[in-house]
């Protein structure tokens, strides 16, 4: 119940963010922030992630390095194109 609270609460300070008269690029990252917060919510509890081996983390690492790879690819072949 304490969980399903924060999640509310986190969708209400977002909701109040978006009122807010903030640079786009403030916004998006006030954002992110809360949704990442809100997505470790979702995974250590109703994915039942907190209570299990060490495997699991291992695994769910690798996938965010993979995953943090596959976006900058895009980013150094720009920067290899335009010579810097």
């Amino acid at each position: 119940m304490v969980v399903f609270i924060a999640l509310i609460a986190l969708t209400a300070v977002t909701v109040g963010v978006s009122y807010l008269h903030l640079e786009v690029h403030h916004a998006v990252a006030v954002a992110l922030v809360i949704a990442c917060f809100k997505a470790s919510l979702v995974m250590l509890f109703f994915m039942h992630l907190i209570s299990e081996r060490q495997v699991i983390f291992v695994i769910l690492a690798f996938t965010v390095a993979f995953f943090l790879v596959l976006m900058f690819l895009p980013i150094l072949t720009n920067l290899d194109h335009i010579r810097i």
